[in-house]
């Protein structure tokens, strides 16, 4: 296994990056003790020309700071005020792309994510949609800003190939504001994944 490295978030296209991500490992180390899952689900937000984008039109706010910060940067948030949603930075510094992670198959320390989801039997709803992923992997907004080089959340690839057959590409969720923007094919997912988010209202 691999952690991935500066290199790899700094490139220009969040667009290709995101379609790297599945495949790869999101981990976590909290308290003391790891845990994390493969990738199945990824959204790209192409910054300050993309209406979805947080970052639009170069809007920047206290939360949305961390987006102008250097790639391999966590951009957590809150969303509707319960749910925290966990991004990787991308890019250059200045240049604010960032990749939504919707979904991940739980591979370590699945005991602590079901204890930390309150879940007492083990299917798609413990990591499948970025709220619950985020709660598995006790990420919070505390963490926003944290580098994914050094920290305590981090991204590496442990040699699983998925190839672009293996991909479904489609449209965003829950960005109908952004107009045409909202049909842009910046989703990826692993094709017949069961940790795969549902289109959900509100996730």
């Amino acid at each position: 296994m691999k952690k991935l490295g500066k290199s790899f978030y700094e490139r220009d296209n969040v667009v290709q990056i995101a379609r790297e991500l599945p495949g790869k490992f999101l981990m976590t180390k909290i308290d003391g003790i790891i845990t994390g899952g493969m990738i199945t689900e990824v959204e790209a937000y192409e910054g300050v020309t993309d209406r979805a984008s947080h970052a639009f039109n170069n809007r920047r706010t206290a939360r949305t700071e961390v987006m102008y910060s250097a790639g391999g940067t966590a951009y957590v948030y809150l969303c509707y005020g319960i749910h925290h949603l966990f991004n990787v930075v991308t890019n250059k510094s200045g240049i604010p792309h960032a990749i939504l992670i919707r979904a991940i198959e739980p591979a370590v320390g699945i005991d602590l994510m079901m204890k930390r989801r309150k879940k007492s039997r083990l299917d798609f709803t413990l990591t499948s949609g970025p709220g619950a992923l985020s709660e598995a992997l006790g990420i919070q907004t505390q963490h926003t800003g944290k580098s994914l080089l050094t920290g305590n959340i981090w991204l590496e690839d442990r040699g699983i190939e998925i190839t672009q057959a293996m991909i479904t590409k489609t449209t965003r969720i829950g960005v109908d504001y952004a107009g045409t923007d909202a049909l842009l094919p910046y989703r990826f997912y692993i094709k017949g994944n069961k940790w795969v988010s549902r289109k959900m209202k509100g996730l």
